[in-house]
This record gives C-alpha cells, structure tokens and sequence, in this order.
C-alpha cells in the first residue's frame, strides 16, 4: 500500500528560544515524535492533516498540513493546561481531560523530594483512595498499600498489580517472616525497584482504567514507568544526598521512683512481705537510685543515610538515551554493626526511524541488596526493663550479666538476619505503523530474582554462665528464585469521522513464571565462627522445598470512541486463563464501560467566565483476582522428613477441589471534575462501590479428614464504598513568586453484606454481617470495680460467666474514617519549598504493656492512677506481683476489651524539601542545594507511640533529614 506521506520540518520556540521535548504529533494517527535540542523536528504526514504542538505548561497548537514542508512553530506558557497533562492507562495513554476511568498520578518531581528506598513510601498522603502504612523503621520493611479498601477476606489476597514499564512485577513475599523476625513484615520485594529511576507513577482504580487487567486488576494497579533520555546534547547529572534518622514518640514510662512504689504496692496487694529472691529489682539486688531511659538506650540511637546517583542522558530527534547508576547505604538505630545496602543500574533507549514508522523502547534495571538486622526488635524490651535494671557493660567493657540476675538485651543481637537479593528487570517494546490508521506493537519482558536469607542464632546470644556450646546454634537458610517472562502483541487502529474518532485496540497476553524455594535449618557447629556455612552443621534439615510454575495468557480489547471532544465512551475486555484454578474453571471473562461528558465543551458554557472545565463521568464494570499461590486446587504432597526404612517418604498438604474458581469484583464509579478561573482552581470529587463475591478462602473441615481445611470459593459477598476527593489550586502565579496546593481528602467504608452460614462456620467469632471485615471483637469494659479494685467487663449473654465465646462481641472498626494529603509548592525566584501534610481519622490499638501493673515490666506512667481501697474510683485495677490470678486474668481480658481501642488520629508533616538552584555563569551548568526531612513532625493525641504504625513489638518508621548536591553539566 502507498502512502501519500510527504516529511514535514520545521522548528518550535518560546519567548526564549528553541524548545526541545516538544511532543508533534498527527492528530487521530499514531504518529508522533520530538523536537531535539535546538527545538527542530521532522515528521512524516500528509496534506489535510493536522499537528498538535504540546508541551506541559505551554498552551498547544494545531497547525493543518497544506503544501508546504516547512513549519515554525511558536509556543506560549499557559496556567490552564493541567487536563492536556497524559496518562498512563498501561495498554494506551490518554490525556487526562479524555478520561473515563479514575487514574492518580505522581511524577519525579514528588520522588524525588523525598529521602525513601521504597517507591510506596513517595507515595503516602499523595493519592486519593490509596492507604499506604509502613510495617516499620526497620531497614528494608515492607508497607501495606490499600487501594479503595480491602476486597478478599484472605490477608493475602488484597494486593495490587505492579507494572514496571509494561512488565509485571510480582509483589509475593520472596522470604519467610521466622528469618527477618525482627521486622513487622519480611523484606519487602518492592524495594528492588528504585526510586530515582521513576518518571512517573500512575494508579489505575475504577472498573474502566483496571478491567483490561482482569483478573490481576481487582485490587488496583500501580504503573511505573521509568525515566528515558531526551532530545538533546549529551547530559551528566551528579545528585549526592546524606543524613541522619531518628526513632520519634517513645512512650511514657515511669520513672525508677514511680516504678518501685508500683512493684512494692503490688506484692502489698498481694499479702507478701518478703521480696522473693527473683524480685531484683526491689529486693535490693540492684540499684534502687538507678535510672536507665532504655527506650533512649537501645532504640535512641542516629541511623546514617547515604545516597548517590549519577545518570548520563541525551540523543537525537531519532534516538535517545539514558544511563544511570544509584548506590545507597542505611545503617540502623539500635546498637550493632547492622545496615542496609542497594546498588542499581538503570538503562534505556528510544529509537525511531526517519519517517517515525518503526520505534524501539529498550529499557533494563539491575539492583543487588544487602540487609543485615537484628533477629530480635527491642522495641518491646526496651518499654518492659525495669528502669533500675543494670547497665550493659562491665567496667571493662565486657556484656553485663550482673551475676546472672541481668538477660542482657544486647547479647540477642548476636542474632542477626542477613538478605542478599539481586533483581533484574527488562523489558522492549517494538512499535510499527502499517499505515497512519494501523498500528502494530510488541511488549516483551523478563524478570528475574535470587534472594538468599540466613538467620544466625549463636550460641553466644546465652549468658555464659550456662555453658551451652556452639553444638547448639542455629541456621535458617531460605534461597527463592523466581523468573518470569511475557509477551504482549498489539495492533491498534485509530480514525476519524467527521467529528468523532474511533480508537480500537487488541492484544494478548502470554506470560509464564517459575518459583522456586529451598527453606533449610542446619542445627550444631563445631565454633559459630562457622555458623553461615550450612555445610558446616552437624545436623541439617529440609523445613520446605517446592518449585512452582504459574502460567497465564489473555485476550484483552479496548474501544474508545471520542465525539466532537464532549461525548465519550470507552469499552475494554479481557479473557483470561490462569493455571491457579481446575478444569473448566481456568477462563473468566472481565470488561467494563465508561462514558465521558465534557459540558464545557457545549456551546452554552464554551465561553464561561468562570466555568473553565467540567466534565461528568461513570463507569461500571468486574474485575477478577488469582491472588490464591499456585497448585492450590490440587492434592499436593511434600516430603515428610522423616525416613523408613531409609526412604524419605511424602505426606498430603492439600485436598483436590474441582470446583475451584475466580474471585470477582464488581466496579461502580460516578464521578464529577471541574476547573474553574482557567483552571487554577481544578475540583474532583468521586464516589465508587465494589463489591467482591466468590471469595476464595479456606473452608473448615472436620478433623476426621486429616485437614483443617479446604480451599474453596465461600458464596460470601464484600462491600467497598466511598468518597473521594482532590482540589488543586494555583494560589499565585507571578514572575518570581509562585505557590499551589494539592489536597486528597478519601473516606472509606468496608462492609461485609452476606455470608450464609456464617453463624455455624468457624468464623462466627472473626466477622459479622453488616460490619468492616476489618473488624476486631471485645470485650466490653465496664470500669474498674470500686469494691474489688479489678477490671470488670460485660456479661453480654447473661450467663453469669465472663468468657470469650459468650462475650467477646463487642465490635470495633479500625478502618480509617477518612485520611489524605494537604502539599503545598512555592518558588520564589531561585528557592523552591515543598511541603505535605498527612492526615488520617481513625481509631487504633493503645500501647499495653506485657504484663499487669505491678510485675516486673515498666509500665506507661498512666497506670500511677490505680485502686488502692474500697470506695476508689480509679482509672485503673489494683497493682499485683503476679499472685493476684484474679488480677492477672483480668488484666488479660482487660487487653481484648475496647478499653484499648483509643482515638490514632494524626496529623503528620511527612515530607518536606527546600532547594535552592545556585545562579550560575554557565546555562550549560546546573546546581541545586537541597534540604529534605521525612516523618518530621506528628500532631496527635495519642501516647502509644507512633499512631501510624499499629504492631507496638516493632521499632516505629523514623524521622530522617538528609541534605543534598545535585549537579548537571
């Protein structure tokens, strides 16, 4: 076929000059490129065809081909350009003024402010509907990240889709929780994807932007897409950053004065008057006019943060390309030689041809992780020592024992955790232009992970005085492996007629992964200078061996059809097959609709004063999730670990189940976006229901079986509903001053709306009916009795007995009122200040100490306000050296009881980042002076610690300012 192409030239500028990066494209073709550095481009169309000019923040321009070739182009700042800003919807891009689904998006801009080694940490309090917590301040820890709430009653099945430049990327652990026991969650597999090399960040929520996914798209999907060069001359950028952490919120404790009248009170309490020989604390084995903050001791330390990132970028109109490099070390807070090391390696390259017809993306990372951590948190210990208890080094620096009346808290750190984890990620996109309406594409991907865990328990963690030799130490060994590779052919066609335009999109998807996993224990050393070499153990054993495959293919489609740029309507579908379901049930069917109304584009508000943008929206549509680990529908066996007759033989771990089949999500969305004065005020307001049935959950069975039970789907139904809200302003926008806000405000309603049966199943006592599945039941606390001096609860079923079956029904929802994001940006002339606040509604877990008041824990410095006689009413039960049965089972119901469901509402200066761009002689040169802080301040009034971090045993998130250098030339 001949096309009647001729190449157009020409050049584009600003008030200032050529204007390189500037995007021309041929309007309704997939024809495209950019200018290079002095603002020139060459593009392949024909007469009657239109360009579009567009560049964030400049206004675009049209220009329709007539018979000349050459074309210059002059551009103008624009403030109302924020809807001409293009999306990432994954299989198509689409400009955000055109779109029918819901999609946040973050740039480098955002990530780059901030001193984080994990993209989902940039990514808090900056997008509407997503809840992201960090499990801790521990050094490569994971995050939870809930988009539109929790949909899957399996813990585990509630997960987004990550998608790194058109490759998936697993987000299933990759260690085991025993060997990084001293972090909240095991390491996290996100940690691999690096943030300074990220462009941008999208999340796709609605049916209409995730029902392409499928069956992965049920939780959301987070697109990344990495950076890739520009046209232009050669461009070297150094960006070095150092600084420090903090641990912040320790709780009150009481002090030693405070804490020996409560233990002494407390065996008074209990009718002893003579200190038992184990009472050390008052018995006047230890110091009783020594004070040790042990929280400041052991947790108090200064973590040191290190950062450097070099990149060399550049190319021509034709090829471009990108090379960067990003090392990174963390060292902790607590006392020890423990640290956190990354390294990565980032490549991309874009090629066209000289009519644009064929177009190359190549695009490669590589990272290699090193994590050493303390087995053991003290987090815990720290708030439990006794505040007079020893110091930890003898005079001549030796571990303190105190003759053996001290368990020293620094000799567990002998015990230690190791990760080395190298990830490689790559991936090449292949696009060629049949004509100017077809457009054929291939998306191809391959990742591959090696993760090597060992956790090292010493025989040396054990006061020497016990003489237990290395014949005793331990060796966890965990080694994963997981490949994974895809391809996705694609051809699109795209057209118009007369004032509508018609995009049409189809494509498949092959991909295949490979996991292997080897959990290994060697028990016994000849010395534990030994202990890392599992060959070296006397004893070894195989705790869990398995290699599973997981394949997946599907057909996906879109069609987008776009009248006169005011009415809009988008279909997409997916058939989807996954090797995790049994016969017959291994294909599902996905799709939604969504329609657009851009009002503003009807005649009588095209020329609206104050209206300057508005545009109606709903879509409808069903996701589906896998998120189930393979093999699970099948009878599988594994290695007994036990020998007969010298024959190793198997045992049964799970029930064939032919029946097993997709969970489903139902998507509903209406939402309204409005700009008004030339946008600088751009108003979204969203709300949405899904609602997830066919839940795949382990079905009791009776023990007769020999299983507890059977992975089944449960005809039981989950409701997500909320609101969601985003306001960006610009304040002012002057020559030298400029200022705009950025406000997320989401609220979120889980519900639980049908389970038959479930008064008679085993989970009558975890969920109810018309209540969050996020729910905890409680006892119901009733204050502390002014006769007995006990804590007293709610005989809820009248039986005259307090116990959890009969009154543990009390119901409290710890799932956020609402929570979101207020940031704010200025410049004024060379200084740039960004700064956000997180905020979020909510009720939480209270600290609660590990034992009742007055044993040998330190206690918050609340519980001085305690029952000391009949007629007292006081805020908490009589004090009890651990004789008292009556007062420790109390206390023991007291922990389970709403009493410790208190107000964790905060308001947290998360991030924030002042930069100053030194004025230099030579415009070829640039430098930038920064300032960064994370976690910096927290406005709550809660005393439990940290109000965003819930599992109290674990050390906080820290407060981290680093400064930094970034340099260009």
């Amino acid at each position: 076929m001949t096309i009647k192409q001729s190449i157009i030239t020409g050049t584009v500028s600003d008030a200032h000059g050529g204007l390189p990066g500037v995007t021309v494209s041929v309007k309704n073709k997939p024809v495209s490129t950019i200018t290079n550095e002095n603002g020139q481009f060459s593009i392949a169309a024909e007469v009657g065809d239109v360009l579009v000019f567009s560049y964030i923040g400049y206004a675009a321009v049209t220009v329709t081909v007539d018979s000349r070739r050459v074309y210059d182009v002059i551009m103008q700042e624009d403030a109302t350009t924020l809807k001409e800003v293009t999306v990432n919807a994954g299989y198509y891009t689409v400009k955000d003024k055109e779109l029918t689904g819901s999609i946040s998006k973050i740039t480098s801009k955002e990530l780059e402010k901030q001193p984080v080694t994990n993209v989902l940490a940039a990514m808090q309090g900056r997008m509407a509907g997503v809840d992201i917590i960090q499990d801790g301040g521990t050094a490569g820890g994971g995050f939870q990240i809930k988009i539109r709430g929790v949909n899957s009653l399996r813990a585990d099945g509630n997960s987004p889709l990550y998608i790194i430049d058109g490759v998936p990327y697993s987000s299933e652990s990759i260690g085991y929780a025993s060997i990084n026991s001293g972090m909240a969650s095991p390491t996290s597999p996100l940690n691999s994807i690096n943030p300074s090399d990220i462009e941008s960040i999208e999340v796709l929520k609605d049916a209409d932007a995730t029902a392409i996914y499928g069956s992965r798209g049920a939780n959301g999907v987070v697109l990344l897409t990495t950076k890739k060069g520009k046209v232009g001359r050669t461009k070297i950028t150094v960006n070095a950053t150092s600084g420090t952490g903090k641990a912040t919120r320790f709780i009150d404790l009481m002090h030693t004065e405070q804490y020996l009248a409560m233990r002494k009170d407390g065996f008074a309490k209990d009718n002893i008057t003579t200190y038992p020989a184990s009472a050390y604390d008052v018995n006047g084995t230890w110091d009783q006019n020594r004070y040790t903050d042990w929280q400041k001791e052991l947790l108090g330390g200064t973590a040191e943060f290190k950062n450097l990132n070099v990149s060399v970028s550049g190319g021509s109109a034709q090829t471009q390309y990108l090379l960067s490099g990003t090392t990174n070390t963390e060292t902790a807070v607590i006392p020890g030689d423990f640290r956190y090391r990354k390294a990565a390696g980032h490549f991309s390259m874009n090629h066209a041809g000289e009519d644009n017809r064929f177009k190359l993306a190549l695009s490669g990372g590589y990272t290699k992780q090193f994590n050493k951590q303390s087995t053991t948190d003290l987090t815990r210990l720290a708030r439990n020592l006794a505040p007079n208890a020893p110091a930890l080094y003898t005079a001549d620096g030796e571990l303190n024992w105190e003759n053996n009346t001290f368990s020293n808290p620094l000799a567990l750190l002998r015990g230690y955790s190791t990760v080395k984890t190298n990830d490689l990620i790559a991936n090449v996109t292949l696009n060629y232009a049949l004509t100017p309406k077809w457009e054929i594409k291939a998306n191809m991907g391959y990742t591959n992970l090696d993760n090597h865990e060992q956790r090292l328990q010493p025989s040396s963690i054990n006061n020497p005085s016990l003489n237990i030799s290395s014949s005793s130490s331990l060796l966890y060994e965990n080694v994963t492996t997981r490949e994974s590779t895809i391809i996705e052919p694609q051809i699109r066609w795209a057209d118009s007629f007369g004032k509508g335009k018609l995009d049409i999109l189809v494509g498949g998807t092959a991909q295949k992964q490979t996991t292997g996993r080897l959990y290994t224990l060697g028990q016994g050393f000849a010395s534990n200078s030994l202990i890392t070499n599992m060959a070296s153990a006397n004893n070894k054993f195989v705790l869990a061996s398995d290699v599973t495959e997981y394949k997946y293919q599907a057909f996906f489609g879109r069609v987008n059809y776009n009248y006169n740029d005011k009415y809009i309507v988008n279909l997409t579908g997916r058939r989807d097959g996954s090797s995790r379901f049994g016969p017959g049930k291994q294909f599902a069917y996905f799709g939604a609709a969504g329609a657009a109304w851009v009002f503003t584009n009807e005649t009588s508000l095209k020329n609206s004063s104050w209206l300057s943008f508005g545009k109606l929206r709903a879509s409808y549509g069903t996701t589906g999730n896998d998120q189930i680990g393979d093999y699970q529908y099948l009878n599988t066996y594994a290695s007994s670990g036990q020998a007969y007759q010298g024959i190793t033989g198997l045992e049964p771990t799970r029930l064939f189940n032919p029946e097993f089949g997709w969970e489903k999500s139902t998507k509903l969305e209406v939402a309204l976006e409005t700009g008004f004065l030339s946008d600088r005020i751009v108003l979204t307001t969203a709300f949405y229901r899904n609602r997830s049935s066919n839940q795949l959950v382990g079905v009791p069975l009776s023990g007769t079986t020999g299983f507890s039970s059977i992975n089944a789907n449960l005809d039981a139904t989950v409701q997500n509903q909320g609101l969601e809200i985003t306001v960006h302003t610009d304040n002012l926008r002057g020559k030298n001053l400029r200022w705009s806000t950025n406000v997320t405000i989401a609220t979120a309603r889980n519900k639980l709306i049908s389970f038959p049966g479930l008064e008679t199943s085993t989970y009558a006592n975890t969920y109810v009916v018309g209540e969050p599945i996020t729910i905890v039941k409680l006892y119901q606390y009733k204050g502390v009795n002014a006769q007995t001096g006990l804590f007293e609860f709610a005989d809820l079923n009248g039986d005259g007995i307090i116990n959890a079956a009969g009154d543990k029904h009390y119901v409290a929802d710890l799932t956020p009122k609402y929570f979101g994001g207020f940031q704010n940006q200025l410049k004024y002339k060379n200084w740039d200040l960004d700064f956000l606040f997180q905020f979020v509604k909510q009720q939480t877990y209270n600290y609660t100490p590990g034992s009742a008041n007055g044993t040998f824990f330190n206690q918050s410095t609340d519980y001085a306000n305690v029952w000391q006689q009949s007629g007292d009413m006081a805020a908490y039960q009589m004090n009890t050296s651990g004789a008292n049965s009556a007062a420790v089972t109390a206390f023991s119901r007291y922990t389970a009881s709403d009493a410790i469901i208190v107000d964790g509402s905060y308001i947290r200066l998360k991030n924030i980042a002042l930069t100053y761009t030194v004025p230099l002689k030579y415009k070829t040169m640039n430098c930038k002076l920064t300032v960064q802080g994370q976690n910096v301040l927290t406005f709550t009034n809660y005393k439990g610690g940290d109000p965003e971090f819930r599992a109290t045993g674990f050390l906080p998130p820290l407060r981290v300012i680093t400064g930094g250098v970034q340099l260009s030339f």
